[in-house]
């Protein structure tokens, strides 16, 4: 099941690690996961009866890091 939440709650929503980056709907491999997924870290937070848990201790960390941008380090 997608998560379904009011539009105007999810442009206010935001990752909260410090970066507060935005969050999606689902997951990139499976957009139909209840999970909001931070854009900026990949973290993911569970959706629970509808309602975001939008705790780090929470968070499901990304399998693949994002691209930090850094070359041939």
């Amino acid at each position: 099941m997608a998560v379904e939440l009011d539009p105007q709650l999810m442009d206010i929503l935001a990752c909260p690690s410090d970066d507060h980056a935005p969050l999606r709907a689902g997951t990139p491999g499976d957009p139909s996961a209840d999970v909001l997924t931070c854009t900026s870290c990949g973290r993911g937070f569970p959706v629970v009866d509808g309602v975001p848990v939008l705790l780090l201790d929470e968070a499901i960390m990304p399998a693949d890091p994002p691209d930090s941008g850094v070359v041939g380090v």
